[in-house]
């Protein structure tokens, strides 16, 4: 039966990214429901601390940006890589991170993507360059960021094993920054320049393309002070973590455990910026990043039910056959997370003789789904308008940045 229920569990998985967007949690459903009433397999776990988390971070982000916040600081990200457009295939990656670890959510990271594109034309840098590696930084910075879900989640599998919340981040911002430099380095060779591309000069020449120049933001009276509000939040959360942790242990035998109080502050944070800010409550709803995270928050619900329930079915066996393999080889397990993508093996690596640090390495490659073209990040930059004319992109394809 396992080879029927993987089938099921990748046709899911393929439906989902065919339907793309949302349409990836909805089949993700669709799996379980024919794994528990077709197959008897038990239901696996919800993820409702991780989700929480995200509809929280989200909340107090849309807030902010309902208050002009996320047009503030696209308008410090394009000043700065107006200022040194050369460089922009290393800055952009730079600029996404920063604005991911500082959100806990990638979905901040969108709005800099046309304003990349655009600084990319007027330096006749091929877009793809600093897109390709702005796009994957604005996602693997998540596993950096203090309140993404990602990183409680993880920190939650690696305390009993010894490694903290801030032994995790201490490991991950330097990991992820680096190995994002790293990749921009890889990614200024991709292709040729503009002027030697002869399908970009003829729609040159054609007036097909045209540079839109610097953009000016009509910035909100508050969007200031909602920026400053949720930096504010970032540093409670990251305070009262380090002042709960067992290696600082400032406050013994909390009341508030760290995933609900990540909930509290930013709930708390986004009604100061309402009170403050004096926003309209109602526009947060129909903001882009509340739209983006809710779907995410659907895309989690499906995808990762759907994974749980087929991993603990079978996790005896998996463990089993991998064992041996992650024991003598544990690099292994970072092959396998960029494949996989699922916690539960994350969970159960260290039973195969997989230290906590390697595992905490291991993370990061975990986000393998960048390879294929259904993430938001490489759908909405593959969306945007391709002034080279090289790029044709196929109804099968992985994603095209590669």
């Amino acid at each position: 039966m396992f080879g029927a229920e993987l089938v099921i569990v990748l046709l899911a998985i393929y439906l989902g990214a065919r339907l793309g967007g949302i349409g990836i949690g909805f089949a993700g459903g669709l799996g379980v429901l024919v794994l528990t009433l077709i197959f008897q397999i038990k239901p696996g776990a919800i993820p409702f601390d991780v989700i929480e988390i995200i509809m929280a971070v989200i909340a107090a982000i849309a807030a902010m940006q309902v208050a002009g916040g996320m047009d503030y600081l696209v308008s410090l990200a394009e000043r700065m890589l107006r200022r040194h457009p050369k460089y922009i295939t290393f800055l952009a990656p730079l600029v996404t991170w920063f604005m991911t670890v500082l959100a806990g959510t990638g979905h901040t990271a969108f709005s800099t993507l046309p304003v990349i594109t655009e600084v990319a034309k007027e330096q006749g840098i091929r877009p793809s360059r600093p897109l390709s590696i702005a796009v994957v930084a604005s996602q693997i910075a998540i596993t950096a960021s203090p309140i993404s879900a990602a990183v409680v989640f993880f920190a939650g599998i690696l305390e009993p094993l010894g490694v903290s919340y801030l032994t995790l981040l201490a490991i991950c911002i330097p990991v992820t920054l680096l190995a994002v430099m790293l990749t921009a380095i890889v990614c200024n060779f991709l292709g040729c320049e503009l002027k030697d591309d002869p399908v970009y000069q003829e729609r040159l020449a054609k007036g097909e393309v045209r540079l839109r120049g610097s953009q000016v933001f009509e910035l909100q009276p508050h969007a200031k002070r909602s920026v400053l509000l949720f930096l504010i939040g970032i540093v409670a959360v990251m305070f009262y973590a380090t002042a709960i942790s067992d290696t600082v242990g400032l406050i013994k035998n909390p009341v508030l455990p760290r995933n609900e109080a990540i909930v509290v502050f930013m709930l708390t944070i986004a009604t100061l910026i309402s009170i403050t800010c004096k926003i309209d409550t109602g526009e947060v709803l129909n903001a882009s990043t509340f739209k983006s995270g809710m779907s995410a928050c659907v895309c989690v619900l499906g995808v990762a039910w759907l994974g749980d329930t087929f991993v603990k079915a079978h996790i005896s066996d998996i463990q089993a056959v991998a064992g041996d393999l992650l024991h003598n080889y544990p690099w292994l397990l970072a092959v396998v997370l960029f494949f996989r993508r699922h916690a539960a093996l994350l969970a159960g690596s260290h039973h195969q003789g997989v230290d906590a640090c390697r595992a905490a390495a291991g993370r990061q490659p975990a986000d393998g789904y960048r390879l294929v073209c259904r993430g938001l990040g490489a759908v909405r930059s593959t969306d945007l308008p391709n002034p080279a004319g090289g790029g044709r992109d196929g109804r099968h394809r992985l994603n095209p940045h590669w």
